[in-house]
């Protein structure tokens, strides 16, 4: 936090250090290691890991807690690299939103991206919240008072809609040996109990 002293250390150079590695490597994956962006559509999970990195360095830098905004930069380049993303769409607004914190780098990488004005000429994206919406619920399904398994479900479903798919799991079954439930309790988007 910038608000408490420090002494200055090193030691934290070779993590930063590393986060940058793996950084540059998100626009750099073509052949032998040629900046390569794609400017097919980006999914939609890669486009929720970047409004969330938004919307939460955003609310650092408004609260001057630049060490959480490196550590959710370090996140977000961590679950993009698992996913294989380097779609124009989700690198160009990371670029921006890293530039303050890494201008050196990210001044070189806009340029790569075509731009002929600099990276500080560029505005934030601003944070959707449509991003972040869920589609599906794990559903935590209790038998008796005991969680046993989870489903998955669309969240779209009404409560006639996820009793039933419940009672039509195989997992159910299993707990129910047979038995027909005496009640079913259904909570959308929380919990569903079968007594």
């Amino acid at each position: 936090p910038i608000e408490q002293a420090k002494p200055w250390s090193t030691a934290g150079l070779s993590g930063v250090h590393s986060f940058l590695k793996k950084m540059w490597r998100l626009y750099h994956g073509g052949a032998n290691d040629a900046f390569h962006v794609s400017d097919e559509a980006a999914s939609k999970e890669a486009l929720k890991i970047l409004h969330k990195t938004i919307k939460k360095v955003e609310e650092d830098i408004e609260n001057f807690s630049f060490n959480t905004s490196v550590s959710t930069f370090m996140i977000a380049v961590n679950e993009l690299t698992a996913l294989k993303c380097n779609k124009r769409a989700i690198l160009e607004p990371l670029t921006i939103l890293l530039a303050p914190f890494a201008p050196h780098k990210k001044e070189e990488i806009w340029q790569h991206l075509g731009h002929k004005t600099s990276i500080t000429q560029a505005a934030f994206q601003a944070f959707d919240e449509d991003n972040l919406m869920e589609d599906n619920f794990s559903y935590p399904v209790c038998v008796n008072g005991k969680t046993r398994f989870k489903i998955e479900l669309p969240l779209n479903l009404d409560k006639t809609q996820i009793e039933k798919e419940v009672l039509d799991s195989e997992q159910i079954q299993k707990w129910l040996d047979g038995n027909n439930p005496k009640k079913v309790i259904v909570v959308p988007g929380r919990i569903v109990n079968v007594v």
